[in-house]
């Protein structure tokens, strides 16, 4: 069972998700709150959860400060993100603070649903369109006489771990990288420690960031 705290200051959307996710006889919505210090105040009473569902734009404490905070005490909790078209900068800011991933208001129950399995599973829900847009805002809030990106290899990292990296970033899950790549997923579970290990990480949402930094010429 998936238990998932769904954090929303409209109390239609709390309602409306909590219909949503009650179709899935494997998740369980174990409460709700109106913004990221209530959520945060709401897991250390000790109830358990596995995702938040996070509303992005909230008032006291939004998204991107609530995934901050509770991903720095509850680092296994996982934090999808809920946002609309015209957030694309909060949802870069709340993928640094550590969120898993992002889900569009407007999408089908079947896919919020299956969202939440792929973050609760440990991972990285980002589409393509704003794997790029992470590369645009990381270009432009860094300095224009950046140096050259390090390569990969400079990391100790190697071919095949390399290219795990970048499927990572893609947003590709551990079954769809094996797939790509023509490995086992065990195999690419293994590269996946190593990689975290020798970048000196925490978890996939990382490597993502990490990756997109390199690929824009920003980092160390």
């Amino acid at each position: 069972m998936i238990h998932v705290l769904i954090t929303d200051d409209d109390p239609f959307i709390r309602e409306s998700l909590q219909l949503i996710i009650g179709l899935d006889e494997n998740i369980e919505v174990v409460g709700t709150c109106t913004h990221g210090d209530e959520a945060l105040a709401f897991i250390q009473n000790g109830v358990q959860v596995d995702v938040v569902l996070m509303d992005i734009r909230m008032p006291i404490c939004d998204g991107v400060q609530g995934t901050l905070k509770i991903k720095q005490a509850y680092p296994d909790i996982a934090v999808l993100i809920l946002t609309t078209f015209d957030d694309d900068e909060f949802i870069v800011q709340a993928l640094r603070n550590g969120a898993s991933g992002y889900l569009l208001k407007n999408i089908s129950p079947d896919r919020i649903i299956q969202g939440i399995k792929t973050v609760e599973q440990g991972n990285l829900l980002i589409h393509a369109d704003i794997a790029k847009k992470l590369t645009t805002f990381i270009s432009a809030s860094s300095s224009p006489n950046v140096p050259a990106p390090k390569p990969l290899s400079g990391y100790g990292l190697t071919a095949s771990e390399q290219a795990v990296v970048a499927k990572i970033a893609e947003g590709l899950s551990n079954k769809e990288i094996a797939q790509e790549l023509f490995l086992s997923e065990g195999t690419v579970k293994n590269y996946i420690t190593e990689i975290l290990s020798k970048l000196n990480l925490r978890d996939r949402t990382q490597i993502a960031i990490f990756y997109l930094k390199k690929q824009s010429g920003t980092g160390s």
